[in-house]
């Protein structure tokens, strides 16, 4: 049986997909980009980016009965490759506990310009 849960992006039903999806003891949460609940994107720096991208994370884990710290991987995608040390601090800050595998990718772009990080996540209950 799989449980889905939405975060109220406003892409979700224009793409088809939902924030997250629970499978057993797996959550697996898609590319979450910075998005505000208005659909605007979140404004500032990076690491203000990735700060949003991970409350949207928790909310998904946590609306499938799930716990962050259960998170067994996530894959970072960034922009600029200047922005390392300020998101990896960020992202720290939400998995640390966890300490998934991580992989940082740098890509040439997102949807809209001014994202400068995406995020997945993968959790695996014991």
């Amino acid at each position: 049986m799989k449980q889905r849960v939405s975060s109220g992006s406003p892409l979700e039903p224009v793409i088809g997909f939902c924030r997250a999806v629970r499978t057993g003891n797996q959550i697996m949460v898609a590319g979450t980009a910075p998005i505000e609940t208005d659909g605007s994107t979140t404004p500032g720096d990076a690491a203000a980016q990735m700060e949003r991208c991970c409350q949207i994370i928790a909310q998904a884990i946590a609306d499938l009965d799930g716990s962050i710290d259960d998170t067994v991987r996530t894959c970072i995608y960034l922009t600029d490759r200047a922005d390392f040390e300020a998101v990896a601090q960020v992202h720290g800050k939400w998995f640390g506990s966890a300490r998934p595998a991580c992989t940082t990718l740098i890509v040439t772009g997102f949807i809209r310009p001014e994202w400068k990080v995406e995020i997945e996540a993968e959790v695996m209950e014991a």
